[in-house]
């Protein structure tokens, strides 16, 4: 087998190209169809900062917060009544007077205000899972429409923590953090104004002492944003460096890995402990400063107080109020302390968010993809949501085609031109690397031309809807790959319209029919991670199955057959030969038994288009091609089946 895909980059190399997304691999490539915010990200100080990130985040929610915050602020502001009644009880209990309306009043004020505490958390608890479902939800649709070459240069893993762990830690930070700021501002204003109207001395005692608190929130709040960012993308990298390992799990076995895999995977479970310990070093100190200036301040208020009663110059009454007050104000002053921590935190998280959503999509314009299926399974001449959908087998031309990977790297295709006429098969052959594969992944517009055209019914594809191009398509690529879910679930993908009749036509061609008889559960048997319950073959079978149940007007065949036996690759010969004189079929093969059948042979060597003809023609004519016929592909086409 050959491809023409370019080597993943490293861990840390897709962490910048995420984080600093050039679009250098969609140069040239940006079709009308693509959706991408402007590059950047807020660390990199081009993006949107993570207050704005996480602002963005919450405005969707925005009812949620403000009511959440309203219930606890009416319960705080309670709490603000509960030392004057205090104060007032302890008069009334100093003249000898009756206490018990003052006792029922302070309870009830006590009762009320945990009954509005509790029904503001609730609703914030709410809405933060409102912000962590819909984050998710707007992630994952984002990842499903992302251009080809922006995945290839991600890692999948980090990808994946930053639907699952950075949403959680926005869940943590976003709703919570926001409202107990805006709780705690008015209430510690308040708290002081009722403070300073009591014994404005000890007031200026109190924020003398608390002065510490907005010196240590300063020094460390940007050190626990850098401290915090660099946790979570040490979280991403160790989910890539897992998801490394167990996409190859059967290499490393062989291999013997093991023992070097575990350790590079401790490696990155270290680097993550690091950053986390310095988030947690700096949140201690900020943490550790605003206890002790609580503590500083009620000691103080405490000794100049206490003096101030002997003196006469203020009486126990207030005292015990501005006490009570002081007491109230020290929690308000660990949550802010707390909030700037999170809030950071829950910035960076925002910010890991906000680099997916910037990184190039397609755009998703009219039905869905199956819907469109559907429509040409039951109509073929029915009309498309972008214009009248051209009925039978799709016409391709490549024009002067040129195309790279990325910057850099050697071109893929140089001035690559060819014609294929409806109906009929048409092969790709040619050494590793010449460029057969690319021909598909630029048809399905998986990356698009550097320079030159690339037509499906003499239309540009950058021209066509993305999914109204790929519904006119089947594509059974070079690995066949198998999704976990059932084995119904794989060959109903993107189809899921045909059953029946159909169905069991299709497993017929496809000569599934005795593994489904053989499987448990038939067709609803499940297949495993990436179908590792089945066999190389038997995923191709299944891959082709797949592609011909989209009735496609133009089926593509990447190494369809290359892990079948003779039997079964001599069967579904003919299954190709059969679709090819209904539709367009492109292979890429190195088996001269599905080569020497085509209609049309294209040669490609280094990116070029070397010769085209018929086998015999290009026996006689080309020295490249009879060398592959020679050496590459088998000596002959396998007989009938025994």
């Amino acid at each position: 087998m050959t491809t023409e895909a370019v080597p993943p980059a490293s861990s840390g190399a897709a962490h910048r190209d995420l984080a600093h997304h050039d679009n250098h691999g969609d140069q040239g490539s940006r079709g009308p169809d693509t959706d991408a915010a402007p590059t950047g990200t807020g660390r990199s100080g081009a993006g949107p900062s993570g207050r704005r990130a996480l602002a963005r985040r919450l405005r969707p929610h925005l009812a949620g917060v403000l009511t959440g915050v309203s219930l606890g602020l009416l319960g705080s502001l309670l709490a603000l009544v509960q030392p004057l009644a205090a104060k007032r009880l302890v008069d009334e209990l100093d003249g000898g007077r009756a206490t018990a309306g003052w006792i029922l009043l302070l309870s009830a004020l006590v009762l009320l205000g945990a009954v509005l505490a509790a029904a503001g958390q609730y609703v914030l608890e709410r809405t933060s899972e409102a912000v962590v479902h819909t984050t998710r939800r707007e992630l994952t649709a984002r990842l499903l429409r992302l251009r080809v070459p922006a995945v290839e240069r991600a890692e999948p893993g980090d990808l994946i923590s930053r639907v699952t762990s950075d949403t959680t830690v926005l869940r943590q930070t976003a709703v919570q953090p926001v409202a107990s700021a805006v709780v705690c501002v008015p209430v510690l204003v308040g708290a002081v104004v009722l403070m300073g109207l009591l014994d404005l001395v000890l007031l200026g005692v109190t924020l003398g002492a608390l002065g510490l608190v907005a010196v240590a929130v300063t020094v460390t709040a940007p050190r626990i944003g850098r401290a915090a960012g660099e946790a979570q993308e040490a979280v991403g990298a160790m989910g890539a460096a897992l998801e490394r390992v167990l996409g190859a799990f059967r290499t490393v076995k062989a291999a013997g890995a093991e023992r070097e895999e575990t350790a590079r995977l401790h490696r990155t479970a270290a680097d993550a402990r690091r950053a986390g310990l310095r988030a947690a070093g700096w949140e201690a100190v900020s943490g550790t400063a605003g206890a002790v200036s609580v503590q500083i301040a009620f000691l103080l208020v405490l000794g100049v107080g206490g003096a101030r009663v002997a003196s006469g110059a203020t009486d126990v009454s207030e005292l015990v109020a501005f006490l009570l007050y002081l007491f109230s104000l020290a929690p308000r002053v660990h949550q802010l302390v707390d909030v700037v921590g999170q809030l950071q935190a829950g910035g960076a998280a925002a910010l890991r968010v906000a680099e997916v959503e910037r990184m190039p999509a397609e755009r998703v314009d009219g039905p869905p993809l199956h819907a469109l299926h559907a429509l040409h399974a039951l109509s073929p001449s029915a009309p498309a949501f972008a214009g009248a959908r051209r009925p039978g087998p799709a016409t391709v031309a490549f024009d002067r085609v040129g195309f790279a990977y990325r910057p850099g790297l050697p071109p893929a295709h140089r001035e690559v031109s060819f014609t294929v006429p409806a109906r009929g098969m048409t092969a790709f052959v040619g050494p590793s690397g010449a460029g057969k594969t690319t021909v598909f992944s630029l048809i399905e517009r998986f990356h698009e031309p550097d320079s030159g055209r690339v037509l499906l019914d003499g239309r540009d594809v950058r021209e066509w809807p993305p999914a109204e191009l790929r519904a006119a398509i089947g594509y059974v690529e070079q690995d066949s790959p198998v999704l976990a879910g059932t084995l119904r679930d794989n060959l109903l993908l993107g189809a899921p319209a045909a059953a029946g009749a159909r169905l069991g036509e299709v497993l017929r061609r496809a000569r599934l029919e005795a593994l489904v008889a053989r499987l448990p559960q038939g067709l609803d048997t499940p297949v495993g991670h990436r179908g590792d319950r089945l066999s190389g073959g038997e995923r191709q079978r299944i891959a082709i199955a797949r592609a011909l149940l989209r009735a496609p007007r133009l089926l593509l065949l990447d190494e369809a057959t290359s892990q079948l036996d003779a039997a079964n690759e001599a069967a579904l010969r003919e299954t190709v030969a059969d679709a090819a004189r209904r539709t367009t079929v492109l292979v890429v093969a190195h088996r001269l038994s599905t080569v020497a059948a085509a209609d049309r042979i294209v040669v490609m060597e280094e990116g070029r288009v070397r010769a085209v003809g018929t086998h015999a023609e290009l026996l006689s004519a080309d020295a490249l091609y009879r060398e592959l016929a020679a050496t590459q592909f088998l000596s002959a086409p396998p007989g009938p089946p025994s």
